[in-house]
C-alpha cells in the first residue's frame, strides 16, 4: 500500500489511506523535489519513500501494533546529520564525534518514529538526513523536513502498514 502525504497549504495537509484521512504537518519550508533536497533546508522531499521500520520510546508507551519491524529507542540512540561523515543519514550511538540528532527527545515527537527510505540506498552526502514520519507537536508546528501526525492517527496507520509499504509525499 502507498500512504499519501498531501501538502495542501505550505507545511500543512493530510495523510490518506483507504478509509482514512489524517491531519498532517510537513517541513517548515514546505515541500521540495527530492533532487533539490539539502541538509538543513527544512523541506520535506517529494517522492515515494519505502517504510523501513518503526522506533518507539518504551518509557512512554508500549510498542505500536504493526506488522513492520519495531525496535525500542534507547537514551544513547542518535541519527547522524553531519555532511561528510561516513555515517551520514545513519543511526549512531551518542555521544558521537560529529553532528547527530538525539532520538530520545523530551518533546515527545520521537515517542513513535517511522524510518523512511529517503536518501538511504545509496546515501548521497548532503541530500538530507533523518526524514521520518513521527508524532506532531500538540499545536502541529511544522517539522524540520519530516511528516508528522497525532498519536492516534500514526498508530492507526501503523496498524494497517505492512512490510513493502511506502509513504508518498506530494503537493
Amino acid at each position: 500500500m502507498i500512504f499519501t502525504a498531501l501538502a495542501t497549504d505550505g507545511s500543512s495537509g493530510t495523510v490518506m489511506w483507504p478509509g482514512h484521512g489524517a491531519k498532517a504537518v510537513f517541513g517548515r519550508s514546505g515541500l521540495t523535489p527530492a533532487a533539490d533536497k539539502r541538509e538543513g533546508d527544512g523541506a520535506s522531499p517529494i517522492g515515494v519513500w519505502p517504510i523501513r521500520r518503526v522506533l518507539y520510546r518504551p518509557d512512554r508507551g508500549p510498542a505500536p501494533r504493526t506488522a513492520l519491524p519495531v525496535k525500542a529507542i534507547h537514551r544513547e540512540d542518535g541519527w547522524c546529520d553531519a555532511s561528510g561523515d561516513l555515517n551520514y543519514n545513519r543511526p549512531v550511538t551518542l555521544p558521537y564525534p560529529a553532528s547527530a540528532e538525539a532520538m530520545w527527545r523530551e518533546d515527545g515527537v520521537y515517542d513513535i518514529v517511522v524510518i523512511l527510505g529517503h536518501n538511504d540506498d545509496p546515501v548521497v552526502d548532503g541530500m538530507g538526513s533523518a526524514i521520518f514520519l513521527h508524532l506532531a507537536q500538540p499545536d502541529f508546528t511544522p517539522t524540520a523536513g519530516c511528516v508528522a501526525l497525532d498519536r492516534g492517527d500514526l498508530e492507526a496507520l501503523l496498524a494497517e502498514a505492512q512490510p513493502g509499504d511506502s509513504l508518498e509525499i506530494r503537493a
